[in-house]
């Protein structure tokens, strides 16, 4: 994964627009052999559209890149499928960056990875595959000379060029002393918010550049749970990422013409209402006022079918005194903290004869009411211990042993989001090898203090193999599983669930309850762990929700290890999701 370079979230969002916008006109659906050997693939050149350098230095930390530019190839790859994408053949390319307009005011550090005269850099290689992930990457540093003032402007032009390859030009503005506008920090959610409740997030700015904003925008995000009921007739409403939960967002963009003074603060007319969803746990909300004018607000909302608002006209005012509250980079806050799932494993009764071979569906459920979203890990998964009875083997499993020493024990894992109705079954495919009247095998999810995990009780189910009906299952009311007896190796889990490891869900709207699709059980995914108030890093820094309280145990920050202890293993895994998620 590339290092991330310090572009807004509004450039991320163009770059991204464009980038979609430019295979979208290609007419490309998988990788390009097209039928006309002669027509070039199109390769789009990609990075920020702006940079603008504060007089103070504050653009950046020291050493760190503004720049980063990629390449997206024809194509797309998943990069959650398992494989490696097929490299697209070429025969080679060459791509060039021309900073000389920068001379004058600005050092540049251009990448040491390519042939740099002065200023301008040439970039050869012959990687190329589809999509942006593996392509090769190239970050540029700038410092400002001593002679550099207010107003400077230059241009970095972008080309490429390779035998069968067609590249966009792609062009970065430079900007000295520009408007720098920092966001008001949000304040935390109100004493007694719960799930449903409507929180109030007074949205403003502050411009700590050294040129005035001719006209702003505000995009402003919420994940999943999260919805905005106004719609202001200078916004403009869309969803993005509709297809995967974990970066999928309500998103609204809103115009403001007008100067906006250097040193001067601004603030909303009214609060920006964000209602919750009663499954709402650790929904992302964050805003972000960019200094780009109505006119460049289009390129925004590239990407994403947008709907103008009819209501009311948002507005911004001057903040008395200059400023109110404290300003930061980014502003995000974690919404509600106060809701519980309740997460609930199921086992079987099974009965077979030696040299049998019998399936025993492991069920884990969510009966709500919250979701386990994992926004801030990208998608960590739940981890659970399965012990096979005395006398069984594995013959055939979603999940894996421990180790080798240690065949009867078994991790499984479910990956989040995990919706707050959902139910996912983990088929074991046993062999009877020997016939242990009553032997029974522990399910178990981790043993911590989870503060939203509203029923212990049910976290923890058994296997049992030819039964008698005295086996103590603690947990279990009843001595049973959640299952029911069965004979000749048929199936028995408790409830109605799916089988071969896949979750099934109601609905098919990300925004709603419940969401269509499958969720393969057993592979999981993550991210970096996030941030839960205003004024972090945005999603991906910080701490997590999850994280943040001591439930490690059930998700698992990056870099953490395997746990096992007998008898109940805690599981923590990092996996990290190789794409990166929006604000």
């Amino acid at each position: 994964m590339r290092t991330g370079s310090l572009r807004s979230p509004w450039v991320r969002a163009a770059v991204a627009g464009a980038a979609a916008a430019g295979l979208a006109a290609a007419g490309l659906a998988g990788v390009a052999h097209a039928a006309d050997e002669q027509a070039p693939l199109p390769v789009t050149i990609t990075g920020p559209d702006k940079v603008d350098l504060a007089l103070d230095g504050a653009e950046g930390e020291p050493g760190q890149p503004q720049i980063e530019l990629g390449l997206t190839g024809p194509g797309e790859h998943d990069p959650d499928s398992g494989t490696d994408p097929e490299p697209i053949p070429n025969s080679g390319y060459r791509v060039t960056i021309d900073a000389t307009a920068l001379k004058g005011f600005a050092e540049v550090g251009l990448p040491e990875s390519c042939d740099v005269d002065g200023l301008v850099a040439v970039c050869e290689g012959s990687s190329l595959y589809p999509g942006a992930l593996y392509n090769p990457s190239w970050d540029i540093r700038l410092d400002l000379l001593d002679t550099a003032e207010a107003g400077d402007y230059g241009k970095i032009k972008v080309t490429g060029k390779g035998e069968g390859l067609e590249f966009n030009k792609h062009t970065v503005d430079v900007l000295v002393g520009g408007p720098e506008l920092l966001k008001k920090k949000l304040p935390a959610e109100p004493e007694g918010f719960r799930p449903g409740d409507t929180y109030d997030a007074p949205l403003g700015f502050r411009n700590v550049g050294s040129m005035a904003a001719h006209g702003v925008v505000l995009r402003f995000t919420g994940s999943r749970g999260l919805s905005f009921p106004d719609a202001y007739d200078n916004c403009s409403y869309a969803e993005e990422s509709k297809d995967d939960l974990i970066r999928y967002r309500h998103v609204a963009l809103c115009t403001f013409e007008g100067e906006f003074l250097p040193g001067a603060a601004y603030e909303l007319s009214e609060p920006v209402r964000v209602r919750t969803a009663d499954f709402a746990l650790g929904d992302i909300f964050g805003y972000s006022f960019d200094a780009v004018g109505a006119k460049g607000a289009g390129a925004l909302r590239a990407g994403a079918d947008h709907r103008q608002g009819s209501g009311s006209t948002l507005t911004l005012k001057p903040v008395k005194g200059g400023q109110s509250g404290d300003y930061t980079k980014y502003a995000e806050i974690d919404l509600p903290l106060q809701n519980t799932y309740d997460l609930d494993l199921t086992g079987a009764r099974v009965a077979a004869e030696q040299g049998e071979t019998v399936t025993v569906d492991v069920g884990l459920s969510n009966h709500g009411p919250a979701w386990l979203g994992g926004l801030r890990s990208g998608g960590e998964p739940i981890g659970f211990s399965v012990r096979i009875p005395e006398g069984a083997s594995v013959v055939d499993s979603p999940c894996s042993p421990v180790n080798d020493e240690s065949p009867s024990e078994y991790l499984c894992f479910a990956d989040t989001p995990f919706l707050e109705d959902e139910a996912r079954t983990f088929p074991f495919e046993l062999r009877i090898d020997k016939v242990v009247p009553g032997a029974k095998g522990e399910i178990a999810l981790p043993e911590h203090d989870n503060p939203w995990e509203g029923d212990p009780s049910n976290d923890t189910g058994w296997i049992v193999l030819n039964g008698t009906g005295d086996e103590e299952t603690p947990g279990d009311s009843g001595g049973g599983t959640g299952g029911s007896d069965s004979t000749g190796g048929t199936d028995t889990t408790g409830g109605s669930q799916t089988t071969g490891g896949t979750g099934t869900t109601g609905g098919s709207d990300p925004a709603g309850g419940t969401t269509g699709g499958t969720t393969t059980a057993g592979t999981g995914t993550t991210g970096g762990s996030g941030g839960t108030t205003g004024g972090q890093s945005p999603q991906g820094g910080g701490g997590g929700l999850l994280a943040s309280t001591g439930s490690t145990a059930l998700l698992a920050s990056a870099g953490a290890a395997l746990a096992l202890a007998a008898g109940g293993v805690l599981v923590v895994v990092s996996r990290r999701r190789r794409a990166g998620g929006t604000a």
